[in-house]
């Protein structure tokens, strides 16, 4: 092992952000939400009501900050663009 190792926080965050959403996602399905709109609702207006309280999806959302999750949409998009 004398090889440096390296990782990104860039994509652990990526990772965690894309593994809540997924959590908020199943939530608001669960409930019968059109879970899409939702989603796209609070990031829009970061109104915590268009998340459902169910298995605490509003306050994982409510963790993440919208920019990162924003950031995060557009870096999985791109990613294969590069």
């Amino acid at each position: 092992m004398d090889r440096t190792m390296t990782f990104s926080l860039a994509k652990r965050k990526d990772e965690e952000i894309r593994n809540t959403v997924k959590e908020v996602y199943k939530s608001l399905s669960e409930k019968n939400y059109n879970a899409v709109n939702q989603i796209v609702g609070y990031i829009l207006s970061e109104d915590p009501t268009y998340i459902t309280t169910h298995n605490n999806a509003r306050v994982l959302m409510s963790r993440l900050d919208r920019d990162d999750v924003l950031q995060a949409m557009v870096n999985f998009f791109v990613s294969d663009a590069e």
